[in-house]
């Protein structure tokens, strides 16, 4: 049980070193959300998140690294072992303790603001008088992380034919809706002849960004953001030229920055997003199509005329859609083959190529 204290503690400290094996103790202020995304744009460096999210996805681990959070404290399983996801690895690499919640239902316990006392199995909170017993939890290891990874490695060929069958049958299923509405938005912005560059939030997308900035300052190609990917622009000094997407990810800055908008509607027409737009007095096109706002991005693109797509923090593997929940990748299968004579990927050029050059090899394609 939690030793009873007489006076509140409201920043955090660690008692011990967080290595394998150690009793650690952390105490601090919480931000509380169901949704990763939101959570991010309000944890401030020091705080604990805690969420509910399933596997977490090396994009969000990173940010959660950038963001210097104390801990994470998760209401499902932070790597369950059924694919290998590096989210887990990145948060314990930067020494960030990860508790996973022994109830999953002990998450509506948590309040946003709440002191609390963190141990390797136990979750108290103050009350403003003593800290109590509030919920158990489970720290994530090493030895842990690296027997569930074991698992994963021996889990991949059955995963991998689940989700090749969920592809091909989603894939048919998306070709018959595949043309439909895909040049009747009535842009402004002109994207024929220009080469365009579209960004994306996934893995590396905001250092795949900064090694392509020289070429974007001197040849000035057409910027576009899918959802988050135009705040990555922003934060990089350039500003977007069109937003598309769900614009559940987006920040109000970005949607305000001048951006023509485009909401991805679904095939139906029903568009949430819109909603968000029409609530800070802003209008957007509505673009209806199955698949991703990266499947839509692509594709407005290349029925619009654009003579060359630069794609960042793209989605194009397995690990990559189980990590965004989806169990299939049909759409993008289609639209790959569909826009890929126009395709450069550059996802992971920060490995391969430096600020310097960067210019000198995308213009030789």
């Amino acid at each position: 049980m939690f030793t009873q204290t007489s006076r509140p503690i409201f920043d955090v400290s660690m008692a011990e070193d967080a290595g394998e094996g150690s009793a650690t103790t952390i105490i601090g202020t919480c931000i509380v959300d169901g949704s990763t995304k939101r959570l991010l744009k309000r944890i401030q460096p020091g705080q604990i998140a805690v969420l509910s999210h399933q596997d977490i996805d090396e994009l969000a681990a990173s940010e959660l690294v950038e963001k210097k959070v104390s801990a994470v404290i998760n209401a499902r399983s932070t790597f369950s072992g059924r694919y290998q996801t590096a989210g887990p690895r990145r948060l314990l690499e930067a020494q960030i303790p990860v508790f996973d919640l022994r109830r999953s239902k002990d998450f509506q316990l948590f309040r946003e603001g709440m002191t609390l006392w963190l141990t390797d199995r136990e979750i108290g909170c103050w009350d403003g008088t003593h800290f109590h017993l509030l919920a158990e939890a489970s720290r994530l290891t090493w030895d842990a992380y690296q027997q569930r990874w074991s698992q994963a490695k021996d889990n991949r060929l059955m995963e991998f034919h689940k989700f090749a069958e969920n592809t091909l049958k989603n894939a048919q299923k998306d070709l018959h809706q595949m043309f439909h509405q895909s040049a009747n938005v009535p842009l402004t912005t002109v994207m024929a002849g220009r080469t365009v560059v579209i960004v994306a939030r996934g893995q590396h997308y905001k250092k795949d960004l900064q090694v392509l900035r020289p070429f974007i300052l001197r040849e000035k190609p057409l910027l576009i953001g899918v959802d988050g990917g135009a705040d990555a622009l922003l934060e990089c000094g350039l500003r977007p030229d069109l937003i598309i997407g769900d614009m559940d990810s987006v920040s109000v800055t970005a949607l305000c920055s001048g951006a023509e908008l485009v909401v991805h509607a679904y095939p139906d027409h029903s568009a949430p997003g819109m909603r968000r737009l029409q609530e800070l007095g802003l209008s957007g096109h509505l673009f209806p199509m199955f698949g991703t706002s990266e499947d839509a991005a692509l594709m407005l693109a290349y029925e619009k005329g654009a003579e060359k797509m630069i794609l960042l923090g793209s989605h194009s593997n397995m690990i990559d859609f189980y990590e965004k929940s989806r169990e299939g990748m049909g759409s993008t299968c289609l639209v790959r083959m569909w826009v890929g004579d126009r395709l450069i990927d550059a996802k992971g050029f920060h490995y391969l190529i430096t600020q310097e050059t960067a210019t000198t090899a995308v213009e030789s394609w």
